[in-house]
């Protein structure tokens, strides 16, 4: 296409939060969403918002990865009426197949709960039918190709944060745009490493972790390894709570790495879901090509392990009292079966629960990482008794310097970088550290503001850092 007359970009998510990725692409009379994920913690009660446009009004979606925050959302466009093409890498289709499924079972739960709990009855943000109507949109990218969408190039470029995860170069005419996605670090444990995709002159990058380093130690995963043997010296289960997707494999793969040197005991390793086994076998699938080479499927299961895939394989966990390792997600505590082993576990202090990721503001993970002495789960204010470990070698997001790289790696200077996906302190001292290293225009947006990405002829109105939160057109559903 030729270069639009106007274009814009609307920071629908992941702007003053960690959660909710979602960006609109105005190109004129075309709108294009980057990422389409749910918000979680202190956020979450914005999924019920209404969308500011007619989802049907949507050309295209192009997504990073299929983490929840990045996709989750998609089933209520659909429900509203989206129906055009989502983009995205062949793994990520698999995995956004295995997430969007158990996201819909878990919203008509959570409907149904919390009537049940006394709540008002209030519809699921969507409903497994939902989700299957959301499967055929998918459409497979190949990696490092410009793919022709209606007029633009986008081009899918590997992070190395999951599965099929990705950076994504959108060219319009003579401009250009490139949204980070989620960044791994420049080694990731399984994946394949990270690789460079062209500059642009309108950059977005993550923040998760732009104000620390990730340790570096001497012996990986000790305070795991330390806290297994402590655990079942005194009788105790183990809990980690883990992302379905990558985290889980992480986990296991670390495990195994440290029974076969020695440094834990043998003890039984159960994997308790089944959106962590259907995870489990897309990782494993070789024919993705997405593994690093020295990987191969026993590196994930060489181990006394228990694979529970029904909820009557997980209930029987309830009888088990001997020592052991429970992995389920979701690995901010948020749902899931974790939380009905935290429920049982989290009162005796022979127990221990070991935090594998990033515990986004208002969920439970983050408030036992914080020391609470009680959490409400189902309901119920359960007692904190067991031990709280926190192991920050398992993040799969870039630190500071790895973020301050992937800039650096760039073949053009950007002319404005916006720091999204972070905590807002975060967001902003990033971008202040960009500003400073780089001397580049680095700005960390607000929730709902509209940037120009055209050079010249914009309207002031569209630059307005004030401008008010995005608000539907009254005639539209609530979503």
């Amino acid at each position: 296409m030729s270069t639009p007359q106007k274009a814009t970009l609307t920071f629908l998510g992941a702007a003053g939060t960690v959660t909710g990725s979602k960006y609109l692409m105005t190109l004129d009379d075309r709108r294009i969403l980057l990422d389409a994920g749910v918000f979680q913690g202190d956020w979450h009660a914005r999924n019920r918002d209404r969308f500011p446009i007619d989802p049907a009004s949507l050309s295209d979606v192009l997504l990073t990865h299929a983490h929840t925050d990045h996709v989750g959302y998609l089933p209520a466009l659909v429900r509203h009426g989206f129906r055009g093409p989502i983009w995205a890498t062949e793994a990520s289709i698999r995995l956004a197949e295995i997430v969007l499924r158990d996201s819909g079972r878990l919203q008509e739960q959570a409907a149904a709960n919390a009537e049940r709990n006394g709540h008002p009855k209030q519809d699921p943000l969507y409903d497994s039918d939902d989700v299957e109507n959301t499967l055929p949109l998918f459409r497979a990218v190949e990696w490092d190709t410009n793919v022709d969408i209606d007029g633009i190039w986008a081009r899918w470029t590997r992070s190395a944060h999951i599965l099929g995860s990705a950076s994504i170069h959108v060219e319009f005419g003579d401009r250009s745009v490139l949204f980070s996605g989620d960044l791994g670090r420049h080694q990731h444990p399984i994946l394949k490493d990270r690789e460079t995709p062209p500059g642009a002159d309108i950059v977005l990058i993550e923040s998760t972790y732009g104000d620390r380093e990730h340790p570096d130690p001497d012996l990986p995963h000790e305070d795991f390894a330390d806290t297994i043997r402590r655990t079942v010296d005194r009788g105790g289960i183990v809990v980690v709570p883990a992302f379905a997707i990558d985290r889980t494999e992480t986990v296991l793969h670390a495990l195994v790495q440290m029974r076969r040197a020695g440094r834990i005991p043998e003890v039984p390793v159960v994997v308790d879901g089944p959106m962590s086994l259907r995870g489990l076998e897309v990782y494993t699938d070789e024919s993705l090509g997405e593994l690093r080479e020295d990987i191969t499927v026993a590196d994930f299961t060489d181990l006394d392990l228990t694979l529970a895939r029904t909820s009557r394989d997980s209930k029987e966990l309830n009888g088990r009292k001997e020592p052991m390792i429970i992995i389920s997600s979701s690995g901010m505590a948020e749902g899931g079966r974790v939380l009905y082993h935290l429920q049982r576990l989290l009162p005796d202090q022979r127990n221990s629960v070991v935090l594998t990721g990033f515990q986004a503001e208002g969920t439970r993970g983050r408030e036992l990482e914080e020391g609470a002495r009680q959490v409400k789960i189902n309901g119920r204010y359960v007692k904190v008794r067991a031990e709280i470990v926190r192991d920050r070698e398992f993040s799969v997001h870039g630190d500071a310097s790895d973020l301050m790289d992937w800039l650096k790696d760039l073949d053009k200077e950007a002319e404005e970088v916006f720091v999204t996906h972070g905590e807002p302190e975060v967001a902003k001292l990033f971008a202040e550290r960009i500003t400073d290293e780089l001397g580049w225009v680095a700005v960390a947006p607000k929730y709902g503001e509209v940037i120009s990405l055209l050079d010249d002829d914009w309207d002031p109105q569209d630059l307005d850092p004030d401008a008010p939160e995005p608000q539907a057109h009254s005639t539209e559903p609530r979503i």
